[in-house]
Parts: C-alpha cells; structure tokens; sequence
C-alpha cells in the first residue's frame, strides 16, 4: 500500500518541523517603537556592548563581493568598491555579508580581514544566489516541481550546497516560494508554480537540502525564503509591480509557503520588491515584525531584496534615502542589501532619536546569533578548504543527480499514436531549431554560477543515444527570436529528408526570470514561422519545449502527435531529454502550472472561485457564461496533467466514512494499476471542494499527492487522509476556520478529472 500522509502528502497543518543546530538560536522580538529582545548567547551580548553604532551598522550591511567577482551580470549595477576598499571596509567593521563571490582564495582573504584584522573579529557571512545549482546546474525550481517528488528536490538542493559550500559560501538566497498564478511573470521560473499545497511541499523540501541535518556542518547552506510577500500577485504579471490584493487571498494563497519553509528550519526570509496595497514590502511593519515575529514567532534574519530600502523613495514611500533607511529598519528589515543606507543614515538618525537604539540592537542581536548558530564564531573557516572545493566541483555523482532529475522533470504533454518512445536505430531523425545544438540556452535563468563546460546539447544527448550517430541531421532553422540566412530552406529540406522531425523551440533563457515579464507567452514569431513550415511537410513530429513558463502553443506546435515540456534541465539537458525520447526513462512529471489557451487568459491557475454564472463542461451554449469569445474558460493542459508510455488506471475509491467528526481523520484509499507493458510511476493527485462556506471557495484544492512505481500489469492501493486541518480557510475575524458542510472530493491523475466522492464534515 502506499500511504499519501506521509512526508510527500502532508497538510497544511502537518509540515514536519525544526531542523538541527537550532538548539541555542536567540529568540527575538521586538517590540513598538523602542523594541525590545530576549537574551542571545553571551557571546553576543558581550560583543554588542563592545559594538560602536558605526559597527552595528556594519553588521547590518551586505555588499558585492568584489574580492572574488560575480560571475556575469547578476545584477543591474554591481557595486563599484574596488577589492582593497572592501578590504579595508571589513577590517573597519563596516560589513556583515559579502554576496555572489566566488572561490576559496577571495573567501579566505575576506574572512582573514573580518577575523584576524578587524577591532571584534566579528566573521563575516559569505552568500550568493544558488538557485538551482552552482557549478553543476539542475533543472530550474518550476521544472523539479513538476517532479512532483520532495525528495528529489531535497537531493538536488543538497547537491547544490554541497559544491557551493566547497567554493567558500555559507548562505543562499533561495528557495524562491512565491506562488506564481501569472504567467506573464518571468519570475515564476524560480518557484514550485501556482499551487500552494505544492509550493509548501517543495519549500520544505528545498530547505531541508540547502542545510543539511546540523547548520555549523561545514557543507550547510543556510537557506532563505523569498521574496515576502506576494511577489508573485503583481498585477498583470509585470515584474516589481504593485500588488493589489485581500487579506484572504494574501493568507491563504501567497504566505503558506513561507510558514512551511519555516517549520522547516528556514532562519533567514527577504523581503519583496513589491508593495502590498500600497505599503511595499520592505517597509511593512505588519507584514514583517506582526505577523512575521509575531504571529508566527519567527527567530531569524530579514534581508531586504537588492536595494530594495533604497528603492522606497521611488515608490513614494519614503522622502529620501535617509527616510528610506529609518522606515526599513523600523517595519523590521535587518540586513539592508547592496544599497548602504543603514552604514550611512543608521548611526545619525539613532543620535536624532528618530531610530531606537533597541531596535538597531535587536536586529544585531539576530544576525550576530545567525552566524553563531552556523558555528563562524568557533569556526569562522568553515567552507573554506581548497582540498574539499576541488573534490566537490561537478563531480561524477552531482552530473547524474542532474542527469536523473532532469529526466524527472519532463512533461509528456501529448503522445497520439503512441509515437514515443523513439526506436535507437532504423529511423532517420531530423532535429529541427534553435536548441538543437545550442549550449548557450541549456542553464536556464539563474545559473550564473554555473560551469557552460559541463553543458550538453540536444544534439550530443541525442547521438549518444543512438545506434548509428549518422541516422540524425541538424537544421538550427532560426536563431531564438531572429532568422538566419537559408535557415527555413535548410530545416525544411532535412524534415523532407527524414522519417521522424523533433522541433526544438521554445524561449532563450533570457526571456525567464527576473525582469523577463512577456505580454504573449506563445513562441517568438520567427519559431513559430520555423514551425509551420516543418510541419507542413507532413513528417511525424516531436516537440521539445524548451521554457520557464507555461507557454500557448499555435499552429503546427499545437498539432504535432507529441510534445514534451523539457523546461531549462541544467547541465544535463542533452543526456536528460535523450533518455526520455528513447524510452529509457519513463517520463511522470506532472504540470506544475497550467498551460492557457490563449494568453489573453492570465492569470490563469486552477484553483480559482467559482462564479454565479460557471461555464458549462459539455459542449453546451456558452452564452452569458463565464467564458472568452474567443475561448472556454479551461486551460489547454491542466495543473497536474502528465502522460507516460504505460496508461494507469484509478478505480475503487473508498471512505473510511462520508460523516467526519470534528476532530476525526478521515481515511480515503483507491486503486491504481499500471495497464501498459513498461514499468512506470503515476503521481495520484487528491483534490476537495467546499460545497457552501462563508466564502466561496475554489473549485478544486490540491491537498496530497502520492508518487507510485508499478510494474506492468501491477495494482496497489493507495491511501490519503485528511483531518480538519486540510479543510480551514481564513474566514471571518481574521482567523483559520473550518465550517461544518459537504465536501466533494477526488482522486484524479490533474485538477480537472478523477473518481469523484463526498463526505460531511460534522460540527464540533
């Protein structure tokens, strides 16, 4: 039997908590106006009383590591300080966290600075964006969700700790648990997607792999939990937009995530580039002392995003630079990033007593106490060994980690005719487009760490795999979003001359992520021109996506009798995607993100509200419905949709009651059987629905999933509970409800099938 109440179908409720090397972290609160804390270690408290408010100020500041250069353009403006200015910066105490540098030696000279030449020897604390790997990359964070497999993430993010720890780092700024409902926003590539039980699952996951079972451990990434909150609610998808939005939707949807991560163990969080109803986020008092070390007791560190205090003014937010450092501060930003207002403003706008000098301690207090608990002050070399960054670096086990997760994250959208998997021989194979043998778009975003040496193409995957490496032509056709002379001419001509096409298109790296919002999310023109005139000869077709974002396909794209969504998979993109075409893998990824027909539709997310006037799901008028004139309200692939080369079939779903006590659980198990002739894993998805609430409530609610191996022919039971806790929402008085009533239920392969059942949850 497999059981979906395990650590892959926990609730909302149910997280698994804590994390090792925690025992002695200061717990911090501070109070209106003057601020007050609870006693960190002794330690702390004797170096804060030696600390001069230039100092405190200091430890408050995080700069461009420029003593070991970013590697590419992180950044719009990487901060000008020359290596001997952050040098001399460190030994003045001016400096708490250095970021994005890289390598043992630059680590050891800074940390040399900060320790051995400074008036406290204060270490410093050495972080960088490792968002999906660092020198050896896996798939972006969307593309592993899809995996629907917590492990697997917790493995990759382990992996990635490991070979960055090794280069001198001691923290990440990820994961990224925005909830992406819109996928306009280029940021969504970063996340689990547009689901919530989802997102708390993989944040949870991602933690527990960046650091490891015990924080001082010399290969522990201290973790961090971005962007808070509702970054990934801008209105119209466009990034470092305004978020309008109810306190509800805020409760139930954008912060769950950001309470998992801390239930497990997450210390660190950063604040969001947005405003939340016109207060921005790194400025939002309620938002990060009332609910955040309020409400939810939270222990650790905020960091704001890269100049995002600074950036106050330009909301409107703040008169001034000065102004800006005073409200950051004060709402409960410790860690100003990048821009330096709190080294310039903090110690003259606490001798005006416009800030209290309780609140800049409490906030030293947290971040002293963060680099205590990951052992800097009895070790402050940790990370920093030659020996261990050369044995780390992409090695054998980390290139087949890739490899491996990046096979579990393709998609198998479409497969009429049982075209796939492709034979290894017998067949001649044209594979069409500008990713066909491209290196430079294989990363994904945020990979700039990343080594394009350990990168392998589609074309190289692909050969490897085949019987005879002769049997396979290359046509690149176009460039990503430009022509090339004779490009059409050449692909056409190797489509004509081949039995089976496979169209590699999609989006460049740069158009996800970051800054990367689209208002059409389809391909660019030019592939989808590239696309039409290949498929118009008539050729059995393969579509290998490549992208970070759900995308509309069109035209031949949208035809073709199969499609793979193959996302950015990292390093080992070729290998990963051959062993999927050619049937080695099995592919059972599932959807985290609903494909639309038509961009028009965004945002779009499954889980939405009902309306008065709900669109029929029979072919009946769609008249005075809640439709588009151009489109139903569905999308073209549903969240959780995902096929593979042995169909699986649900049957027999049972309850253990359809009456559930208040304070009962409620049992739900089913039978899945592989019904194909290849082994095969099947991602069972259990949804519920609140019939009548208080609030309408969404359609569907994705509340467990389970993952399960079969072998051909083989039938298992699976096993789901649910107890009251996965039926509350944030109801009337500001407070989690759950409200006696009928609730619908299924288990379902994606969010719009599945073998449909009710029960009664019975009043308290």
């Amino acid at each position: 039997m497999a059981d979906g109440g395990g650590r892959q179908g926990l609730g909302r409720r149910e997280f698994m908590a804590g994390a090792a090397g925690l025992a002695g972290f200061a717990v911090i609160s501070v109070g209106a106006g003057a601020g007050s804390a609870r006693a960190a270690s002794p330690r702390v408290e004797a170096l804060i009383v030696q600390m001069t408010l230039e100092e405190k100020a200091g430890q408050l500041s995080c700069y461009s590591d420029t003593i070991r250069p970013p590697v590419g353009d992180i950044n719009p403006a990487v901060n000008a300080r020359n290596t001997q200015q952050i040098l001399a910066d460190t030994r003045a105490g001016r400096i708490g966290v250095l970021m994005n540098g890289v390598g043992i030696e630059g680590a050891l000279l800074a940390q040399t600075a900060a320790v051995e030449q400074s008036r406290l020897g204060i270490p410093l604390l050495l972080a960088a964006d490792v968002i999906h790997g660092f020198k050896t990359i896996f798939p972006i964070p969307l593309a592993e969700s899809a995996s629907f497999d917590p492990v697997l993430a917790e493995r990759t993010a382990r992996a990635a700790a490991v070979e960055a720890s090794a280069h001198g780092l001691h923290w990440t700024f990820a994961p990224m648990v925005d909830v992406a409902r819109d996928q306009r926003w280029g940021r969504g590539a970063e996340g689990a997607g547009e689901d919530v039980f989802l997102g708390e699952v993989m944040a949870q996951a991602r933690v527990r792999g960046f650091q490891g079972r015990d924080l001082t451990a010399p290969d522990s990434l201290l973790s961090t939990a971005k962007h808070f909150a509702a970054y990934g609610a801008v209105m119209a998808g466009l990034d470092y937009n305004a978020v309008d939005i109810s306190d509800e939707t805020l409760r139930e949807v954008h912060l769950p995530p950001f309470k998992a991560a801390f239930d497990a163990g997450c210390l660190t969080v950063m604040s969001a580039f947005n405003d939340i109803n016109g207060v921005p986020s790194t400025a939002n008092r309620h938002l990060l002392t009332d609910v955040l070390r309020g409400e939810w007791a939270f222990k650790g560190v905020v960091i704001s995003d890269y100049t995002a205090d600074q950036e106050l003014v330009a909301h409107g937010y703040a008169a001034d630079d000065r102004d800006a450092a005073r409200l950051a501060i004060l709402a409960g930003v410790d860690i100003s990033m990048q821009s330096g207002l709190y080294s310039r403003y903090l110690p003259e706008l606490v001798a005006q007593g416009r800030v209290p000098m309780a609140v800049v301690d409490a906030a030293v207090r947290r971040v002293l106490s963060l680099k205590e608990a990951v052992g800097l002050f009895d070790r402050p070399f940790r990370s920093i060994d030659p020996k261990v960054q050369a044995a780390q670096t992409a090695t054998p086990a980390a290139r087949a980690l890739s490899r491996e997760a990046g096979a579990r994250s393709i998609v198998l959208l479409k497969n009429d005719g049982g075209l796939l998997p492709l034979a290894t021989q017998g067949k001649r194979i044209a594979l069409i487009g500008p990713f066909a043998e491209d290196r430079a778009n294989i990363l994904g975003p945020w990979a700039f760490f990343g080594d394009p040496g350990l990168s392998v193409d589609l074309a190289t995957g692909i050969r490897e795999a085949l019987a005879d490496s002769a049997s396979l032509t290359v046509a690149r056709g176009c460039d990503v979003e430009a022509t090339i002379r004779g490009g059409f001419d050449q692909a056409v001509a190797a489509a004509r001359a081949a039995d089976i096409v496979l169209l590699a298109v999609g989006e460049g790296q740069n158009m996800s992520g970051e800054a990367q919002s689209r208002t059409e999310i389809g391909l660019p023109r030019v592939q989808q021109q590239l696309a039409d005139l290949v498929g118009a000869v008539g050729k059995p077709t393969v579509v290998l996506l490549r992208h970070g974002r759900a995308l509309v396909l069109e035209g031949a794209v949208k035809a073709a009798p199969a499609i793979l969504a193959t996302w950015f998979l990292g390093s080992e993109t070729g290998h990963a995607v051959a062993d999927v075409l050619f049937g080695k893998v099995n592919p059972s990824a599932r959807l985290p993100v609903s494909f639309p027909h038509e961009s028009g539709q965004e945002p779009f997310f499954y889980n939405h509200r009902t309306t008065g006037r709900p669109a029929p799901q029979a072919d009946d008028s769609q008249e005075y419905k809640a439709r588009w004139r151009t489109t139903r309200n569905e999308a073209l692939y549903p969240f959780g949709h995902g096929l593979g080369y042995a169909p699986f079939a649900l049957s027999d779903v049972r309850l253990s009651t359809t009456r559930l006590a208040w304070d009962d659980k409620l049992t739900i198990t089913a039978n899945v059987t592989n019904m194909g002739k290849v082994a095969g894993e099947h991602v069972v998805q259990l949804y519920v629905h609140d019939r009548v609430a208080s609030r309408t409530r969404p359609v569907r609610e994705l509340k467990r999933f389970i993952r399960v191996a079969l072998k051909p022919g083989e039938k298992r039971e699976v096993r789901f509970s649910l107890e009251r806790g996965a039926l509350m929402f944030f109801g009337e008085n500001d407070r989690w409800i759950a409200e006696p009533g009928m609730f619908d239920l299924w288990v379902a392969n994606n969010a719009v099938d599945g073998l449909a059942a009710s029960f009664e949850l019975l009043g308290g």
